[in-house]
């Protein structure tokens, strides 16, 4: 009987080619998507799950609270660590770590900058790092070091690595004490070429060791491992007022908690102090999408099945008659499906695997279908037989229903409403398809918003270089003189944050009348001279720091934010106190988006103080082009860098990265749509065929009673026109819903206009009018002799 099924399905494949290729291609696209997102969400649900104690694992953070705002951050001061391991039995491991920075490896002759953390010397051995060579215990030699492969190999080729001298930031030698393997590209640490011991951190840099007594200090991470029976929100509620009890007066009233690790990637986003989501909604996104997506595609094939349902109508008939049972027929039915649907998996697979490169491109992820897991080929072809089930499921329903007296005198009619499931389904596959066109819009729309906001800087010509060496940091002047003297260089200041980024907030300051209920946050940026000039930046009064003002060491300039949180008209000249000491307001600035272009600009103070400053900011001659600016820049650098590689960051390209994020967002969704109107094409297409080969005869007559093309073309397309609008009156609403939803998560963003909706559903109309009328207009050519013969 199988066998019999399968014949029956292969011959009836085999004649009607045209309506069997629209059902594989339409399902193996469906398909296609579906296991790209599939793997796409594996991928998310699976970050971090390499370190073998992942739900063991959590970050120490706190929520500290500022003008009535409850904010969440990952900064925490040093002691925490120490007072964690030493008065907590909880804790199996606490480690603290520096942030991740760049810094110079270098052996013998081979230099590069590669970024890395100093750690706690539990770090390997709680974090399970797969050491190649080596112990995990490596870190207990306060000048060692632990290299992943990549960076192993890079600095030593094929030389074991093991004991040899590493010179770092070219004044610092480290012994290699272990090669870990590459962390996946799905971890929150994938970055870390390198781990440094923290108690190297506590000699290179004074300031960290004097941090080990101040609790205000919110300038260092910790990283904590639970004893196996600990729960997190328990030994949470016992840390929570850890820091307050050292600080009584801290206004901020801070509270302490871990954030497992198993939400660090998926629920990373705060509000009041409760997690809101984060990448979490990304992955229902998709995961609804891809639902969607398939479901597309099985209505394709039940459309196009249910409308053959007159052509099947006798072979039913005729089964019934001699004996056939209901169930027999469904069987038939389905296994027709399930031979589509296994057909159409095959297909996918190859489409999967050649769309994978642009895929990971547009995703910025690095996927491959696992070809030897067995379970991916059990979720495969459970997945294959669902599809095959669910796409079939009616059609084999409504077939096995024909009553086979009917049919087989020639009575049988499929009567007047038995197109109405047909003319849902569309309805459904195009107010999914409209309503990520509208989507897809208005993402797009939201970035393009973002990117002509004023950013308060000149971008152009901007490289920035990192002081990592004792060399660069001693030589500043004269390198800045050489450079000015060059010709290829407008301008060079320094400050200890970038232009695109903000590293320090801070507290203590107070000015006359003000609130005492304000904390006064403020972002901080310690700059030398000529910063202003520099960056470009645009003053609403007031002048830049300069070395013609001794004055300027206890100077300060304001942006925008910042004066409107003073609440002062003609701030120029006012008195601002931070930490005791009286500072001058010089200059008033436009606010700079140091930060996300989507939210509002963080009130920051910028003070001039060259010896906070580790960040080089270099304007290169708009005469000059760039690359005989940089090969000068250079080669001026060496002169004063000898041992350093010349690493720079262009000032533009950083900024770009503030909307990669969004942009991976709508290039994604830009992706599924295009691939969502295919497939709704497709079955709108054979059901176009199908409604044009039906009425073959009646356009016939038409013709011959003198009916033009036109009014044929728009008799045959007027249905689906309709079909058309009444997707798009449902589309609109359920799109307004959900993007309204989205960009209210931005304080900076764009409206919701008419026009945008009005463009969605124009487009899918006129993609529904292209492909109904290829195929009414050749059933509208035809010649009606032909069309009106007798079988």
């Amino acid at each position: 009987m199988l066998r019999n099924y399968f014949k029956v399905a292969i011959r009836a494949l085999l004649k009607n080619k045209a309506y069997s290729l629209i059902n594989i291609v339409g399902l193996a696209t469906g398909m296609a998507v579906t296991l790209l997102i599939g793997l796409w969400i594996w991928d998310e649900l699976t970050f971090d799950r390499y370190h073998k104690n992942y739900d063991r694992i959590a970050q120490v953070m706190q929520h500290q609270t500022w003008d009535g705002r409850k904010g969440t951050q990952t900064a925490v001061p040093v002691p925490l660590h120490l007072e964690l391991r030493a008065k907590y039995p909880d804790f199996k491991y606490v480690v603290p770590s520096s942030w991740t920075f760049d810094h110079i490896l270098a052996y013998k002759d081979n230099k590069f900058t590669k970024k890395g953390n100093y750690i706690g010397a539990d770090a390997p051995t709680m974090f399970s790092l797969h050491m190649v060579k080596g112990s995990l215990q490596g870190l207990r030699d306060p000048h060692s070091i632990l290299l992943n492969e990549s960076v192993a190999k890079a600095l030593f080729g094929a030389e074991d690595p093991i004991n040899k001298i590493v010179k770092c930031d070219n004044q610092t030698e480290v012994k290699v004490t272990g090669v870990y393997e590459d962390l996946p590209a799905n971890t929150e640490l994938a970055d870390v070429s390198y781990l440094l011991p923290w108690e190297l951190y506590l000699t290179v840099e004074p300031w960290v060791k004097r941090g080990e007594e101040q609790w205000d200090n919110n300038s260092f991470q910790t990283y904590a491992m639970l004893q196996p029976n600990a729960d997190f929100d328990q030994v949470s509620a016992k840390i929570k007022y850890i820091k307050l009890r050292h600080n009584p007066k801290d206004a901020a009233k801070p509270e302490i908690f871990l954030h497992p690790m198993a939400k660090w990637h998926l629920y990373s986003e705060f509000k009041d102090g409760v997690i809101k989501g984060g990448r979490i909604e990304f992955v229902w996104l998709f995961g609804i999408i891809g639902a969607f997506v398939l479901l597309l595609a099985c209505i394709n094939f039940m459309n196009l099945s249910t409308a053959r349902s007159e052509k099947r109508a006798k072979e039913v008939g005729i089964r019934k008659a001699i004996g056939s049972l209901r169930p027999q027929l469904i069987g038939q039915f389905l296994s027709e499906s399930l031979l589509v649907a296994l057909l159409a998996f095959i297909l996918s697979i190859f489409l999967v695997e050649s769309s994978l490169p642009l895929f990971n491109d547009l995703a910025s992820k690095h996927l491959s279908i696992p070809w030897n897991n067995p379970i991916f080929w059990l979720i495969g072809l459970s997945f294959t037989f669902f599809t095959g089930f669910i796409a079939g499921s009616y059609p084999a329903f409504y077939l096995s229903s024909f009553e086979p007296v009917k049919v087989l005198k020639g009575t049988f009619r499929v009567g007047r409403y038995a197109s109405l499931p047909r003319k849902v389904l569309v309805v459904i596959q195009f107010t999914v398809s409209v309503t990520l066109i509208i989507g897809t819009i208005i993402v797009f729309r939201q970035i393009q918003f973002a990117k002509n906001r004023p950013i308060g800087f000149s971008r152009d010509g901007l490289i920035t270089l990192t002081m990592n060496t004792e060399d660069i940091r001693k030589n500043y002047e004269p390198f800045r003189t050489e450079l000015l003297g060059s010709g290829v260089v407008a301008s060079v200041t320094k400050s200890s944050s970038p232009i695109t980024d903000l590293y320090s907030n801070q507290i203590g300051f107070d000015w006359k009348g003000k609130d005492p209920n304000k904390q006064a946050l403020f972002g901080v940026v310690a700059v030398s001279s000529g910063y202003g000039k520099t960056m470009g930046l645009q003053f609403s009064a007031g002048r830049d720091f300069s070395d013609a003002f001794a004055t300027d060491s206890s100077a300060l300039l304001l942006n925008e934010a910042a004066a409107a949180y003073v609440g002062k008209k003609n701030l120029v000249g006012e008195t601002i106190k931070w930490n005791g000491k009286d500072y001058t307001v010089v200059g008033i600035i436009k606010n700079v988006m140091m930060t996300s272009p989507y939210h509002a600009a963080m009130p920051t103070i910028f003070t001039f103080n060259p010896g906070w400053a580790g960040i080089i900011t270099i304007k290169i001659s708009p005469t000059v082009s760039t690359t005989q600016a940089l090969s000068q820049i250079e080669e001026i650098y060496k002169k004063h860098d000898r041992n350093a590689p010349f690493d720079y960051k262009f000032s533009s390209e950083e900024y770009a990265r503030k909307f990669a994020s969004e942009e991976r967002v709508g290039k994604l969704a830009t992706f599924f749509a295009c691939l969502a109107i295919f497939i709704s094409c497709l079955g709108l297409f054979g059901l176009a065929s199908f409604v044009a080969e039906q009425r073959i005869k009646e356009i016939g007559v038409r013709k011959v009673l003198g009916a033009s093309v036109f009014n044929l073309w728009g008799m045959l397309s007027k249905d689906f026109v309709w079909l058309v609008l009444i997707s798009f009156g449902l589309s609109v609403p359920i799109a307004y819903f959900f993007m309204n939803n989205w960009l209210a998560r931005y304080e900076y963003h764009s409206e919701l206009s008419w026009w945008v909706f009005a463009a969605a559903g124009i487009g899918a109309l006129l993609i529904t009018l292209a492909t109904v009328s290829y195929q009414a207009i050749n059933a509208a050519l035809m010649n009606p002799v032909r069309s009106l013969k007798s079988e």
